[in-house]
C-alpha cells in the first residue's frame, strides 16, 4: 500500500515522503496513529504543489542574495566608533553594528551572522567583510571606520 508520511517515522521515511509499506503495517500502525495517510492522487498532487513552490521560493531568495552581493560590491558602509588615543578603539566593530549600518544607509537587511569577520575590526580605516548569502552566494562588503 502507497501512502504519505505526515511526520517522520524513524527507519520508515519522512515527512512529505511517498512510500510503498505493507498493508497491514499501514493499517494497524500507520493510519491509526495519523503517522501516514493513504496516497491518493489528490494527495500526491498536493504534494507536487508544494515542491514546486518550494523550488520557487528558493530561486526567488537565491536571486535577491545574487542581487545583495552586486550592491554589495558597489557601496561603502561608513561606521562611527568612539576610540582613544592613538586610534585604538574602544571596543570592536562587531557584525551587529555593520549590519545595522547597512540597514540605515543603503536598506539592505543582512542578518549579522551572515557577516563574516576574519579579524576583529579595532581601528580606523577601510576594511573588506565578507558576507554569506545563501545559495553558496557571498559578497563582500566595504567598510569605512570613522571616527564618531
Amino acid at each position: 500500500m502507497k501512502v504519505v508520511f505526515n511526520v517522520d517515522v524513524r527507519g520508515q521515511g519522512k515527512k512529505g515522503e511517498i512510500k510503498d509499506v505493507s498493508d497491514g503495517y499501514a493499517r494497524n500502525y500507520l493510519l491509526p496513529r495519523k503517522l501516514a495517510s493513504e496516497a491518493t492522487a489528490d494527495a500526491i498532487n498536493a504534494i507536487k504543489l508544494k515542491e514546486k513552490a518550494k523550488a520557487a521560493q528558493a530561486a526567488k531568495e537565491k536571486a535577491q542574495a545574487e542581487e545583495y552581493a552586486k550592491k554589495l560590491d558597489a557601496v561603502q558602509v561608513t561606521v562611527r566608533a568612539k576610540a582613544g588615543n592613538g586610534g585604538k578603539l574602544f571596543g570592536a566593530v562587531t557584525s551587529e553594528a555593520i549590519s545595522k549600518a547597512l540597514k540605515e544607509q543603503f536598506d539592505m537587511d543582512i542578518e549579522k551572522n551572515k557577516i563574516v569577520q576574519g579579524d576583529p575590526i579595532k581601528s580606523f580605516g577601510a576594511y573588506t567583510v565578507k558576507a554569506k548569502l545563501g545559495y553558496e552566494v557571498s559578497g563582500n562588503i566595504n567598510v569605512l571606520v570613522v571616527e564618531e
